[in-house]
């Protein structure tokens, strides 16, 4: 384990539960993120578009595919960042699906009791993605899943950017993988939905701290966040049309 100058730490601007029970607007804004980390994802107040941080830059992946860079003084509901700083990497060559690539990963992670921040990056033979529209509050995030617009790329070069979290965190943030894709021209991208690789590189980095920021909101102080949320959460992370 690495010393307290030099572990990693997962820094989360609130729970998750309370995107999930649609509370969309909170204080936490890009400039504070990127001042805690150059790598992660998100969404944006009013559930405005995906957000991808890649090597400290970052990016909105709004309802109409494309991504956009980020002004430092918008805000966010939901988001989780690290400083990224990969100790482990695996190639593969081959071309397989999603959940190959997870069966892979699941074989590769050493503790399924630990987070960790995954780049996979290369050539993709088909990727598909989907991106939030703009939101108004309250409506519950498995509803907004439900008619997300979705994209397909073809022949691709991008990464995925995300972290795999264990299942006991999962009022915290997103259990399991969790990924966004950008395309390497950084010009469109979106929730991961499945994708099929060509070659690609994954590199793996353990985060042995979290930071969990707690919103002082009206919102937040006076929602009930105590149901269990897991199959909303996994219903709008993994729904498919």
């Amino acid at each position: 384990m690495s010393n307290k100058s030099t572990e990693k730490i997962l820094f989360i601007t609130a729970p998750v539960n309370a995107l999930v029970e649609g509370l969309y607007q909170e204080n936490t804004s890009i400039e504070e993120l990127l001042n805690r980390g150059n790598f992660g994802l998100g969404t944006f107040d009013d559930l405005d578009g995906e957000m991808i941080i890649n090597d400290g830059q970052a990016y909105q992946l709004k309802s109409d595919g494309k991504a956009y860079k980020v002004n430092p003084k918008q805000k966010t509901p939901y988001a989780c960042v690290t400083q990224f700083e990969p100790y482990s990497f695996e190639y593969l060559y081959s071309s397989i699906e999603l959940s190959e690539l997870y069966a892979f990963l699941d074989r590769t992670l050493p503790s399924k009791n630990m987070v960790y921040a995954l780049k996979i990056e290369g050539a993709f033979a088909h990727v598909r993605t989907r991106s939030v529209p703009k939101q108004d509050s309250y409506k519950p995030l498995v509803e907004v899943a439900r008619n997300q617009p979705e994209f397909s790329f073809q022949d691709i070069e991008g990464s995925l950017i995300g972290f795999w979290t264990p299942e006991f965190l999962d009022k915290i943030t997103v259990p399991g993988y969790h990924l966004h894709f950008l395309t390497g021209d950084q010009g469109s991208g979106g929730h991961l939905l499945e994708c099929v690789t060509k070659e690609i590189k994954i590199s793996i980095q353990h985060v042995s701290r979290i930071e969990l920021a707690l919103p002082i909101t009206l919102d937040y102080l006076t929602t009930n966040l105590n149901r269990d949320i897991s199959s909303d959460l996994n219903e709008a992370e993994s729904l498919k049309k």
